[in-house]
């Protein structure tokens, strides 16, 4: 059995759906999540999915040993960053090197770095009147969006498209792919 961690800040809907995708697997669970922020709704969907969810501190995570403590205790294969908008620590990074993998709501390496997710990512592509934008999945490493790419698709951008438009579109793209490329890189 292949063993996730799910790195989330957010409301979880990622990882929500990523969880539900190996629920009936048997040779790929979601074992985990972690999050930076005790108030992220993904510890209400976690729960509701009967999977263990705990939160962290800035200084542990920057520390890295509770952490990496906590993935050695759940045989972790591959760390999942679904909505984590936090730099991950160089110490997870060095121990979990090519494990570790993140989905960005842009065709990298246009609109990513500090800063650039949600909402901002999606003005962005409307402000550059780009014709096309998508998700990129990527390795993770010590710097924000900028390892190598593993994964992208494509939707169109067309003239008249709002933020919520984009995001609608960019969504879907996540719940359709990235379960799929965390299949694929465990197999």
């Amino acid at each position: 059995m292949k063993n996730i961690a799910i790195f989330a800040s957010g409301s979880g809907t990622n990882a929500e759906n990523i969880i539900r995708y190996f629920a009936e697997s048997n040779f790929i669970r979601v074992a985990v999540v972690l999050s930076n922020k005790r108030d992220a709704g993904v510890h209400e969907r976690a729960k509701n999915l009967s999977i263990p969810s705990f939160t962290f501190s800035n200084a542990e995570f920057e520390e890295g040993v509770v952490i990496l403590n906590k993935l050695a205790g759940y045989h972790i294969d591959l760390i999942v960053l679904a909505g984590f908008l936090s730099m991950v620590s160089p110490v997870v990074v060095d121990a979990y090197r090519g494990k570790i993998i993140n989905i960005h709501p842009a065709l990298l390496p246009k609109f990513g770095g500090k800063g650039m997710y949600g909402h901002s990512v999606y003005e962005a592509v409307i402000a550059a009147k780009e014709m096309k934008t998508g998700i990129t999945i990527h390795y993770v490493n010590e710097r924000y969006d900028e390892g190598v790419v593993i994964f992208q698709a494509t939707c169109p951008v067309l003239p008249a498209d709002t933020v919520k438009d984009i995001e609608k579109k960019v969504h879907k793209l996540e719940y359709e792919y990235y379960p799929q490329v965390i299949e694929k890189l465990l197999n």
